[in-house]
């Protein structure tokens, strides 16, 4: 028995202890009870957003808590964590057998509690019992459609029409089935200019996520240019939108169609992180004036703060006029990163799209630019894990 404990799956946690030196102390005990895979270690309690974020992107099973350094933040956070849907589980950690402190943890949401030495046989006992917890996923992300996000760190970059062009031109290249929704709910454009007359908007399916089905997905969006298209609503809606029912829609979503185009706010509202989190892969929209390339390196320092690995993060210039006096070169050297691909500033072209309200074709640079975008996708797509996957390690360690 106590080797089939010792030999079972490890369960993926992300450890919070701000008391170093009990984290040291629990950390020293994991090779021997191979019970833990640390995908994160903060040394600070964390804002509740960052610790859904964190949640949201790297999937733990468990949030290892350090109870003692701070007890009513500790607290608080396991009643926030133990709240979160996909649900974590957390387990309490302190320097001691302290009754006061396992019973107000058990009150607010942990499952169990472990303190310093961390005995090894009453830690192995925790863990088998964390095992008949832990359900592993039904892993279907294998056959599920492609999540990509586009999003712009200053607002008028042209993430929109990024967004729009790259899913006709994945339709055109591949003729599978393509999801375009604008998540912009107070300020989404795609429906105003692909001149979209249309009852149901993306407000609309995440008030019924619970029930999306083929049938609803078919009444909900709408088909141009052969891509399915969820507009943002015709009324703003500045109410929060739910993370867990955002998630879920975008998982549904990638159930029904080989690819999700999400069109974001800018990347510092809450709605983009949580989209991000749920995409395989990023694109930031940037322009070359120095406002845009100001804030695009913020983003890219929030993003590495929170977590998000770089490899899913790639960054598109566009509106680049041969004349600027900012070359790629001195961009890449700015954002610490290179340039994934730049587009022209083709004002015809673009303003024929946008009068016309029809798909780019490959017969002007700024249409050849985007196929290349696409082409790229669907060259490099399946090369990296999905979501979530307990490969990755954190990064710390519109028109």
């Amino acid at each position: 028995m106590s080797a089939l404990l010792h030999n079972g799956p490890e369960i993926t946690a992300l450890l919070i202890a701000p008391d170093r030196d009990l984290a040291q102390k629990f950390l020293e005990t994991i090779p021997q009870t191979r019970g833990f895979q640390i995908l994160a270690d903060l040394k600070n309690y964390p804002p509740h957003q960052t610790v859904e974020i964190r949640a949201r992107q790297l999937k733990p099973q468990v949030v290892l808590l350090d109870l003692g350094s701070e007890p009513d933040t500790a607290v608080e956070l396991v009643r926030y964590i133990a709240s979160l849907n996909p649900s974590v589980h957390v387990v309490g950690l302190h320097s001691h057998n302290n009754s006061q402190v396992i019973l107000q943890s058990l009150r607010a949401g942990a499952v169990e509690f472990l303190y310093a030495p961390f005995d090894l046989s009453t830690q192995r006992e925790a863990i088998a019992r964390l095992r008949r917890l832990v359900v592993p996923e039904n892993l279907q992300r294998t056959e599920a459609g492609h999540a990509i996000a586009f999003s712009s760190c200053k607002p008028g970059s042209g993430a929109s029409t990024v967004a729009t062009q790259t899913a006709f031109s994945l339709h055109r290249l591949t003729g599978k089935r393509i999801l375009l929704a604008d998540c912009d709910l107070t300020g989404g454009t795609i429906g105003f200019y692909l001149k979209l007359s249309h009852n149901y908007s993306l407000l609309d399916a995440l008030q019924h996520v619970e029930h999306l089905d083929a049938a609803l997905w078919n009444s909900l969006a709408v088909n141009y240019g052969g891509v399915d298209i969820l507009p943002a609503p015709a009324i703003p809606y500045a109410d929060p939108v739910d993370s867990a029912r955002l998630r879920m829609l975008v998982e549904q979503a990638r159930q029904f169609y080989d690819w999700v185009i999400l069109d974001l706010p800018t990347v510092f509202s809450a709605t983009s992180l949580m989209a991000t989190a749920e995409c395989e892969r990023a694109f930031l929209v940037s322009t070359a004036d120095l406002p845009s390339l100001h804030l695009t390196r913020k983003a890219l320092t929030m993003l590495s703060q929170f977590g998000f690995p770089k490899e899913r993060f790639h960054v598109l210039v566009n509106r680049l006029d041969r004349r600027e006096e900012i070359g790629i070169g001195d961009m890449e050297k700015l954002f610490g990163c290179s340039i994934h691909a730049s587009l022209p500033n083709d004002y015809f072209a673009l303003h024929r799209v946008v009068t016309l309200g029809q798909p780019l074709g490959a017969e002007n640079d700024l249409g050849r630019a985007i196929e290349n975008v696409a082409q790229r996708l669907c060259g490099s797509s399946g090369k990296l894990p999905p979501p979530g996957s307990r490969d990755l390690k954190p990064a710390l360690s519109q028109v």
